[in-house]
């Protein structure tokens, strides 16, 4: 026999697994979606101003963040692509682990895996990351990004200030709450 307020609990708990799940995709959703516009409408390396500090420019990037490895020769999609399926992996077991009060760490993890995910559609379905959004001040430039990439960026700024606001974070669960978070679900 159940606990009306246990039943109601994990009830409860469900819910915020799937909200930041939810979230992922929305992350996954809107970079596919301007990915294909940018893929559509404009043409290759061809900068179209929007504001003084902000160009829309077509890049290909093979390589990972910061166009890391993207001139070593084609074997970096596939290495990438296992990197982001088993971080992708740790970070669905990472979220369906944690308590629904761990809100601010739950949504890092969601926009790590929104972006990684993103990126990965990009890595095995073109062979590389659509890039597009471009920052600069005068004649400096931060390298092109997309959605995904600022969704890894700001989640990994959240896993950091989730880190100095809440250290207990930081704990491993016990053998004990793994053995009673099994038995829930």
């Amino acid at each position: 026999m159940h606990e009306p307020g246990v039943d109601s609990e994990v009830a409860a708990q469900r819910r915020s697994r799937v909200f930041w799940l939810l979230v992922a995709a929305v992350v996954i959703v809107c970079d596919q979606i301007t990915k294909y516009f940018a893929n559509t409408l404009l043409d290759y390396a061809s900068p179209v101003e929007v504001l003084p500090v902000l160009n829309i420019t077509l890049h290909y990037n093979p390589g990972a963040a910061f166009s890391f490895l993207s001139d070593a020769g084609g074997w970096q999609r596939w290495f990438f692509t296992v990197i982001a399926l088993l971080v992708s992996g740790y970070i669905c077991v990472w979220l369906m682990r944690l308590q629904r009060q761990q809100w601010l760490l739950s949504l890092a993890l969601s926009l790590v895996l929104g972006g990684a995910l993103g990126n990965l559609w990009d890595r095995i379905y073109f062979g590389h990351v659509v890039d597009f959004i471009s920052v600069h001040w005068g004649a400096s430039y931060f390298p092109t990004f997309n959605i995904a990439d600022a969704g890894i960026s700001v989640g990994a700024c959240l896993l950091l200030l989730d880190m100095v606001i809440n250290p207990e974070s930081k704990k491993r669960p016990s053998a004990e709450w793994n053995d009673r978070d099994n038995d829930k679900y």
